[in-house]
């Protein structure tokens, strides 16, 4: 019974410092559902970027990036680097771009605009066709 009681003390002491470290070394597994908004989401953005890359990885985009200066192996590697909500928002403002660029027709008739509103308010007098009110 004593070779028992001698053999049993550092056998047990070796059990207790092996659970302990055991239980220090393993974090908690947390599981939890996954919703299908959340699979469709990250199906979404990995379209996204692979579109922002596309268009970024295009001859004639990589030659206005270099006629400006910027690495197109850097833009590559911001996109990379870009956050799931900057992805989607830049992907979507991609898809709202005119396909010719800006328009000059636009920016003349907004500044016409400005312009009739001005004189109609009585701020300028620049359009003979707008009747302005006499003040006394």
């Amino acid at each position: 019974m004593e070779i028992l009681r001698r053999l049993a003390k550092p056998v047990s002491h070796l059990v207790v410092l092996g659970l302990l470290a055991l239980s220090l070394h393993l974090p908690a597994a947390h599981a939890a559902m996954i919703g299908t908004e959340a699979v469709i989401n990250a199906a979404q953005v990995q379209q996204d970027r692979e579109r922002l890359r596309d268009v970024f990885s295009r001859d004639d985009v990589k030659a206005q990036l270099l006629a400006r200066g910027v690495d197109p192996a850097q833009v590559q590697a911001r996109i990379d680097s870009l956050t799931d909500q900057e992805v989607q928002s830049l992907s979507g403002k991609i898809n709202q771009l005119p396909a010719g660029g800006d328009s000059l027709l636009g920016a003349l008739v907004f500044i016409f605009i400005v312009l009739l509103i001005t004189d109609i308010l009585g701020l300028t007098n620049i359009f003979p066709f707008v009747k302005h009110q006499k003040r006394y």
